[in-house]
C-alpha cells in the first residue's frame, strides 16, 4: 500500500522539523510501517475502514514494539486482528533485533569486539536501547550453522599437493573447569595456488588416535593429492600421515624443529646455533642442502653433541622439501602460513572474558579463516604437479643420491 499524497507531505514535513540524525530513522519507521499495514491489508483482504465481501478478519488497534536496526531504534506499531493473529512477515518473532543489525554484531563479534564494546556500537548506530551480553551472544551463536557448513564442506572439487597441520591452544570450559584446550587446524594448497581451510577439530594434539581420527574425516570429505605434509612433530602425527595420506611426505616445520634444538643449548650459544642452522635452508639447491646439513651438525657436535644428534635424526624430515620445486621451498618448509592464521583467530577468545565450550572454541575466527582464502605469493599460477613423480620416493631415497624428480624447470612458477 503506498503512501498518498498528503501522508507523504506529513512525513515531508516530520523530518524538516527532525535533527539530521534522526532523519533516517523516521524515514526507516515511516516505510517499515508503511509495508506492514500493507502486508496486513492483503492477508485480511481489505484496507483500514473499507467494507468488502472478500474480509476475513478485523482490525483491532495496534501494539508497540521497538525494533534495533543500523538506523537506530523503530518504534513501530503491530496490528491486532479481533480474530486470529498477525505478525508481519518483514520482522521476526520474540527479536527485537532487525537481521541488517544480525549483520553488524555477527562481524563486530569476528573481529575480536568484546560483548560490551558490542553494546556501545549499537547505541552508537542509533540503537539507544542498546543490546545486552546474552543476547549478543545468542545472535553469534548462529554462526554455528555456517562454520559447520564451512567444516563439513566437500573437498573432492579439487587436489590439494600440500597440506599444513598446527595446533594452538585456547581455554575452555570442561566439566565446571576451565582447562587448556587445542584446537587443530588443516590448511591445504590446491594446485591452482590457493589456499584455504581445509578442517578443524579441539583434541588431544599429542594423540596418535586423535590425528588418525581426524586425518580420516578429510579423507571421508574428499580430500585428495596429498604430496607433502607440513607440521611439527607431535606425537603420533607421523604415523597417523602414513596410514592416512598413503604416499605423502612429511616435512617437519623448521621453525619448531629449531626452537626445540635451541631448547637444549646454553643460552649464549643460541645465537650462534641458530645462524648456522639457517645456513642449511639458504642453499641453492637440495644437494647443496644435505652436505651443508652434514658439514653444520659435524661443525656444532664437537661443542654440542646433543645439537648433532637431533639435526641427524631429523634430517629426512627437516628437508623433505627440496623433493619439490625450488621456488615452493620457503611456503613449505614451515607451518607459518597456518600459524598466522592461528596467532589471529586466538584473539577474539583472549579479548572476552566468558571461557567458551570446548564446541564453541573454534567458531568464530575460523570462520573468517574460511570465508577469505588467500593466494600464497609464489604459488599463483597453477602448478602441474602431475610432472611429480611420487615425491614421497625422492624424500626416502635423498640419502642414496638417486631421484626420479622432474628437473625442477618443468615446473612452471613465473608470475
Amino acid at each position: 500500500m503506498a503512501l498518498d499524497q498528503s501522508a507523504l507531505l506529513e512525513v515531508l514535513d516530520a523530518l524538516k522539523g527532525a535533527d539530521v540524525e534522526d532523519r533516517i530513522r523516521q524515514a526507516a519507521t515511516t516505510i517499515y510501517q508503511a509495508l506492514i499495514e500493507a502486508e496486513l491489508t492483503s492477508v485480511i483482504g481489505a484496507g483500514p475502514h473499507e467494507r468488502t465481501d472478500t474480509r476475513l478478519a478485523q482490525r483491532n488497534g495496534h501494539r508497540p514494539k521497538t525494533v534495533s536496526t543500523v538506523a537506530g531504534d523503530l518504534e513501530l506499531r503491530i496490528p491486532k486482528l479481533r480474530a486470529g493473529s498477525f505478525f508481519a512477515s518483514l520482522l521476526e518473532r520474540r527479536r527485537r533485533v532487525d537481521q541488517s543489525l544480525f549483520a553488524v554484531i555477527m562481524e563486530a563479534y569476528l573481529h575480536s569486539t568484546s560483548t560490551r564494546k558490542v553494546d556501545d556500537l549499537v547505541k552508537a548506530l542509533g540503537a539507544d536501547t542498546g543490546i545486552s551480553k546474552s543476547e549478543v551472544s545468542r545472535i553469534c551463536a548462529e554462526l554455528d550453522v555456517e562454520v559447520a557448513a564451512i567444516r563439513d564442506r566437500s573437498l573432492a572439487e579439487q587436489a590439494y599437493p600440500y597440506v599444513f597441520l598446527d595446533a594452538t591452544y585456547c581455554k575452555a570450559r570442561v566439566n565446571h573447569r576451565v582447562v587448556s584446550q587445542a584446537v587443530v587446524v588443516a590448511t591445504g594448497v590446491a594446485a591452482d595456488g590457493r589456499r584455504e581451510v581445509l578442517g578443524f577439530d579441539v583434541g588431544d594434539s599429542e594423540n596418535g588416535a586423535f590425528w588418525t581420527a581426524f586425518l580420516r574425516s578429510l579423507k571421508t570429505r574428499g580430500l585428495r593429492g596429498v604430496q607433502l605434509v607440513i607440521s611439527d612433530a607431535h606425537a603420533g602425527l607421523k604415523a597417523a600421515i602414513e596410514a592416512v595420506l598413503i604416499g605423502a611426505s612429511w616435512q617437519r616445520c623448521r621453525v619448531h624443529f629449531l626452537r626445540n634444538v635451541l631448547a637444549q643449548v646454553p643460552k649464549g650459544d643460541a645465537e650462534m646455533v641458530a645462524a648456522a642452522i639457517r645456513t642449511i635452508f639458504a642453499q641453492p639447491d637440495r644437494d647443496h642442502v644435505r652436505e651443508q646439513l652434514d658439514t653444520i651438525a659435524g661443525m656444532l657436535g664437537r661443542q654440542l653433541p646433543k645439537v648433532e644428534t637431533m639435526l641427524r635424526e631429523a634430517a629426512d624430515d627437516i628437508t623433505a622439501f627440496t623433493g619439490f620445486p625450488i621456488s615452493h621451498w620457503k611456503k613449505i618448509w614451515s607451518t607459518n602460513p597456518l600459524e598466522r592464521v592461528n596467532k589471529r583467530d586466538q584473539t577474539p577468545h583472549r579479548r572476552r572474558r566468558r571461557v567458551p565450550q570446548p564446541c564453541r572454541v573454534t567458531a568464530p575466527g575460523r570462520l573468517g579463516a574460511g570465508r577469505d582464502p588467500q593466494r600464497m605469493a609464489s604459488l599463483r599460477p597453477p602448478l602441474p604437479l602431475r610432472r611429480l613423480h611420487g615425491p614421497a620416493q625422492h624424500h626416502h631415497q635423498r640419502s642414496g643420491g638417486s631421484t626420479n624428480c622432474a628437473p625442477h624447470g618443468m615446473i612452471s612458477t613465473t608470475r
